[in-house]
């Protein structure tokens, strides 16, 4: 017999196994994790809670944020220069950066969070690199400003992985940009230090109290957690890589690092190493099941041989790569080479995972004047496209195992799938929106990857607690009110 505390969550329809199921209920037993999955005729014993017109589908995961960008989004879109691109983004979005305090980061970060949490979003990996005062003094605590990062997520009921940047020079052979003043430290003994640090405050926590994992058993953190991010290869030398790569091995953290967005940073490498990025980090031995490559625009066949023989993912932003004319994803050379790509919102021009995975194919058909590309593509490792012999979810379920599964193996987060013993993050949409009201169980998961509004979401729970009902997070209110204020404060 259930105990009195557990509850079962009984939706119309469950998404588990790559398909969605009638008559399944997740059952809670108040630890932040699924007990188990039971048959709707099983639950005489729970305290049933009956999500009526509403499908239920493990939460989201967004695998690369830079959280204080939400406060550019519209202000950079117009021409600079005759031949605008990131590079010329980069110097705008530089100048609102140097504007910002550690209160005002909290704010504009909660802003980014809540349209995450709001749009199904249970977890983030945060690429934070805002990290000193304007002038380049570090604040009395070095890490403040990722505290008030963390701050805003734990407080938006989000889980955060703080992938703290490195970030050492401008460039090879470049001299210092003044505006890249708040992200410089020397050395990485320097930022290794100021890591280990953050690492035991975030330990120091209540809310990083353990939960058990989906990964084979191992304890995962339920609220923050710290890894590391090499920025790139022009921002941090060779050295500085070894020695924080050997660091993230010793201690299992996640490693995230930009590579190949642009030409521009192949062509640079090439000057430094004679190789482009992937390649020399191959070759030094630099990539591995933990390792991460944000963006990988700019790859070749044999790089993305390289990124899936040593387990690697790729950690694609489709809405942010269109935005800066970056290029096209190359996710069929990835999925062919059976690469796990995962997908971030990066700059935030929008927040939305469910347009990123759209357009990570979209953009291919768009390319190749086609329609149904990584359809055709070989198998992701470990994709879950359902057992049926229909083949019109399992595009569908490639796409969606990229904003979950895949991006929780990339942040070393839990949940990204619904099981027994996994974490209890999970949303539901309404079956009646229009966006997708009439979609049966076997095209409901296309009609959701290719179609979803964002007010088709109702419900998001983050280990067993809610976080947003009917569709409004309940602090929504009051985190808008702030934003508008500093968003006045900054451009008036």
């Amino acid at each position: 017999m259930a105990s009195a505390q557990q509850t079962a969550w009984l939706p119309d329809l469950l998404y588990t196994g790559g398909r969605f199921e009638p008559d399944l209920a997740l059952v809670f037993d108040g630890s932040g994790h699924i007990s188990e999955i039971k048959r709707a005729d099983e639950l005489a014993d729970y305290a049933l809670v009956h999500l009526k017109n509403r499908a239920l589908l493990p939460g989201l995961v967004n695998a690369h944020s830079h959280a204080f960008q939400r406060v550019i989004r519209g202000r950079t879109e117009y021409r600079v220069s005759t031949h605008d691109s990131f590079w010329t983004w980069r110097e705008m979005m530089y100048a609102a950066a140097s504007q910002l305090t550690p209160e005002d980061v909290y704010d504009a970060s909660r802003m980014a969070f809540l349209e995450m949490a709001e749009g199904g979003i249970t977890a983030v990996g945060e690429f934070h690199y805002l990290h000193h005062s304007p002038d380049g003094t570090p604040y009395a605590d070095a890490n403040e400003m990722a505290i008030e990062v963390v701050r805003a997520a734990l407080d938006t009921g989000l889980r955060i992985a703080l992938l703290r940047v490195a970030y050492a020079r401008s460039g090879f052979q470049i001299p210092p940009n003044p505006r890249q003043a708040r992200f410089i430290e020397p050395d990485a003994e320097t930022y290794l230090t100021r890591l280990d640090a953050l690492r035991t405050h975030l330990a120091a926590q209540e809310a990083t109290t353990r939960i058990q994992g989906t990964n084979d058993g191992e304890q995962l953190p339920a609220g923050a957690w710290a890894g590391v991010a090499p920025h790139s290869t022009r921002a941090v030398p060779l050295t500085d890589l070894r020695a924080i790569n050997d660091y993230a091995a010793r201690h299992g953290l996640p490693v995230h690092m930009h590579v190949s967005e642009q030409p521009a940073e192949n062509t640079a490498c090439v000057a430094e190493y004679s190789r482009p990025p992937v390649t020399l980090l191959a070759d030094e031995g630099l990539l591995h099941e933990r390792f991460t490559a944000v963006h990988a625009v700019h790859v070749t066949i044999a790089e993305a041989r390289a990124l899936a023989a040593a387990r690697s993912i790729v950690c694609a932003c489709p809405t942010t790569e269109r935005n800066l004319g970056d290029g096209v994803v190359p996710a069929d050379l990835f999925f062919d080479a059976g690469v796990r790509v995962s997908l971030g919102t990066d700059s935030h021009t929008q927040i939305d995972l469910m347009e990123d995975a759209r357009e990570l194919e979209y953009h291919l058909r768009l390319q190749k004047l086609e329609r149904a590309v990584l359809a055709q593509s070989g198998n992701q490792a470990g994709e879950e496209t359902g057992t049926d012999d229909s083949p019109l979810p399992a595009l569908a379920a490639r796409l969606f195992d990229c904003a979950t599964r895949h991006g929780a193996a990339s942040i070393g987060a839990p949940g990204g799938k619904l099981t027994a013993n996994g974490a209890a993050d999970f949303f539901t949409v309404d079956l009646n929106d229009p966006s997708i009201a009439g979609a049966s169980a076997d095209d409901l998961l296309p009609a959701m990857v290719f179609s979803l509004a964002r007010t088709a979401i109702r419900d998001v729970f983050v280990g067993g607690e809610p976080i947003v009902a009917d569709g409004r997070h309940p602090a929504r209110e009051e985190i808008v009110r702030r934003f508008a204020a500093l968003q006045r404060r900054l451009w008036v």
